[in-house]
């Protein structure tokens, strides 16, 4: 626990020195405030819950986008610096490393989710929202942001350099959000196989509505674990090189 203590707060604290950071934050404060006021706030009247929805919906959006963009740095950063062999010859096991970088992004992630807070509170000015509803949504965009930043960990362990840990990651990402596609136009089994393996559309769905399903928590806790193990092997199978 101690190793991986000292990871978290070494990447935090590059989070927080490095300007990427910032402009990963105030990118997705941006997108999020102008979205809630055009689409959610905007245009035809709406229910209370209704703009809560479209908040969450176009909030998981840019989760997804941070994610990989947060996560694209952690190893293949290492890598470029010449610090990752440093990291190999210290006492320090490979899923400790993994453990450590993901929960640095992870932390740092609910940093910035918190920031948007203030937008869900907005809709207490003219209407009202139950708190679980607000509650829901916010942990259904960690868990997706869990996940994605799983993926995008994956992607860094990969990829030579950031570039190609992003295009790496967003690949992933997308191709997990096609299975909704594919499960739209196929037959069961595949169907159901297809819609249960989407990153985004069923299973988020019910945390927009400020609905808890212990399927779909399962279903982001499993694409993260699958991913840091993924990204573990990867190191293991660099380390021996």
């Amino acid at each position: 626990m101690k190793n991986i203590a000292l990871i978290v707060r070494r990447e935090l604290a590059a989070y927080l020195k490095s300007p990427m950071g910032y402009i990963i934050v105030a990118a997705v404060l941006c997108i999020d405030g102008l979205l809630f006021n055009v689409y959610a706030l905007g245009g035809s009247p709406k229910l209370s819950s209704e703009v809560l929805e479209l908040f969450f919906y176009f909030s998981s959006g840019t989760t997804m986008i941070a994610s990989v963009f947060l996560s694209m740095r952690l190893i293949a950063e290492e890598r470029q610096t010449g610090t990752l062999t440093l990291l190999f010859t210290s006492p320090i096991k490979d899923h400790e490393i993994v453990l450590g970088k993901f929960l640095s992004a992870l932390l740092f992630f609910c940093l910035l989710t918190l920031l948007t807070l203030y937008m869900p509170f907005l809709i207490f000015v003219n209407g009202k929202v139950s708190l679980g509803h607000i509650f829901g949504g916010y942990l259904g965009l960690i868990l997706l942001g869990a996940a994605s930043i799983a993926i995008g960990l994956f992607g860094s362990a990969l990829g030579k350099s950031q570039i190609i840990a992003a295009v790496t990651s967003g690949g992933l990402v997308v191709a997990l959000l096609l299975f909704w596609l594919l499960g739209q136009v196929t037959e069961p089994p595949i169907r159901d196989v297809a819609s249960f393996m989407a990153l985004h559309g069923k299973h988020f769905q019910p945390f927009q509505q400020g609905v808890l399903n212990s399927r779909d928590v399962f279903y982001y806790l499993s694409v993260t674990y699958v991913f840091l193990v993924l990204t573990t092997h990867v190191l293991q199978a660099r380390r021996w090189r």
